[in-house]
């Protein structure tokens, strides 16, 4: 909280600056006597000081302090709480799954780009689904707005709050016994850390500690599978990256948070008989992707004729990331759910050893930047205007690539899409939604 400095006093020249006794004098004789005497005079004083002491008060703030406080309203987040009379019917309905075998999940982040598809592939296999997300504006919410219309017209009922809600959660939890919680909500991107870090805590730490604790203090704790990231290998060499490999040189904040998570989960799953499972994506792409990914934008970019920044390493050295699609990313998220054995705790008590599991999610097979480029220009059928630029230091990595072997084995993992395929897929379905007024494209 900003201090304030005390506003000191200087309207009365009789008060001596330093202790003392006060000597009375001609000048103060006169004073007293003009004060005894005129009534109106001393009435115009005090007045004169109330005036005085609520302009200092109720002033507009000096051009720092406004943006102090600016800054302070970007970085503190309060929940947004939009529930209908009857969210609790309606939440119970949308979790209810179509057959007694069926799970009963818990999608957070459910109207972001992994947790539309992952919600709506669940509901559509006969699991019931209920959604949260916060909405935030980190990127267009008319898109996420998009997607939660989606998320209706296939039957999932997204509740609009915040993860750090415990009086939410608490009474969700209360509502619906979920069997199963995929935590997709995060505060993503690896640059934005550097706009708004506390947004990062705010989301990636604070915000899955919530979801813990309410999770734990269920009656029937659910098991959780969460959506870690690539990310947390940071400035490992070693490639491909593997499970097994150090991860305690994070490059950026966000992948510190992730990192944090990863240690956090551990621990509820010590303390508490947690079931819970790790998936680290590598980038993750595809329809109703997000609009700060550099297939999205450039894809944008290249379509009105803008100049896009394609960046390399030291000596000209090759940018590469083990791009993901989204389908098959849906289908590990579906597999971790489908062997993720039950919690072991109960009410916050720990019964017995509780599974814990980290897995990377990638396609195994990395692409230059610049054949991403190539392959949009194809697509698109226009050429790109290029403009090779250094690497800047905000955290991004060299080269991501992910060893699946562990995947493969334990959940029979086996991504399908090549980046071609995918990104056909992607630019099929951008050109139809920003093509359309009604926005409706699927």
């Amino acid at each position: 909280m900003t201090q304030l400095k005390p506003i000191l006093s200087h309207l009365d020249p009789i008060i001596p600056s330093s202790p003392g006794k006060l000597k009375p004098d001609k000048f103060s004789a006169y004073s007293f006597h003009r004060l005894r005497f005129h009534p109106r005079l001393a009435l115009w004083s005090i007045l004169s000081v109330i005036f005085i002491l609520l302009f200092f008060c109720f002033s507009p703030p000096d051009g720092a302090s406004a943006a102090r406080r600016r800054s302070l309203q970007t970085t503190s987040y309060t929940s947004r709480v939009r529930l209908d009379g009857n969210w609790e019917v309606k939440a119970r309905k949308s979790a209810r799954p179509r057959s007694k075998s069926g799970f009963s999940v818990l999608v957070t982040g459910a109207a972001g780009f992994v947790g539309t598809h992952v919600s709506i592939a669940l509901k559509r296999r006969g699991d019931g689904v209920v959604g949260l997300d916060n909405f935030n504006n980190y990127y267009d919410t008319g898109l996420k707005n998009a997607r939660k219309a989606l998320l209706g017209r296939a039957g999932v009922y997204v509740i609009e709050a915040d993860i750090n809600d415990a009086v939410l959660l608490r009474n969700l939890f209360e509502t619906v016994h979920f069997t199963h919680v995929m935590h997709l909500a995060a505060q993503a991107g690896v640059r934005y850390a550097m706009q708004n870090p506390n947004s990062y805590i705010h989301s990636n730490v604070n915000g899955f500690v919530s979801l813990l604790e309410a999770c734990k203090n269920a009656t029937l704790q659910p098991s959780i599978v969460w959506a870690s990231s690539s990310s947390v290998y940071g400035l490992n060499s070693k490639v491909p990256f593997s499970e097994k490999d150090r991860t305690d040189q994070p490059a950026s904040l966000y992948a510190a948070t992730k990192k944090a998570g990863e240690e956090i989960a551990h621990t509820y799953n010590h303390i508490y008989g947690l079931s819970i499972t790790g998936l680290r994506f590598f980038t993750v792409y595809g329809p109703w992707g997000r609009p700060d990914m550099a297939y999205f934008f450039f894809t944008k970019d290249i379509l009105k004729g803008k100049e896009i920044k394609i960046f390399e390493g030291a000596d000209h050295a090759t940018v590469a990331r083990d791009f993901t699609y989204v389908d098959d990313v849906v289908n590990g998220c579906l597999a971790a759910l489908d062997t993720a054995k039950k919690s072991t705790g109960n009410g916050g008590k720990k019964k017995g050893a509780a599974q814990f599991r980290i897995y990377n999610l990638g396609n195994t097979s990395p692409v230059p930047v610049t054949k991403l480029v190539d392959i949009l220009e194809k697509l698109l059928k226009v050429k790109a205007k290029k403009k090779m630029l250094p690497m800047p230091r905000n955290g991004d990595v060299l080269y991501t690539h992910a060893n699946i072997s562990l995947a493969r084995e334990e959940l029979g993992y086996r991504p399908t899409t090549d980046l071609e395929t995918g990104l056909k897929k992607f630019v099929k379905w951008y050109l139809r939604y920003y093509g359309s007024k009604k926005k409706s494209a699927w």
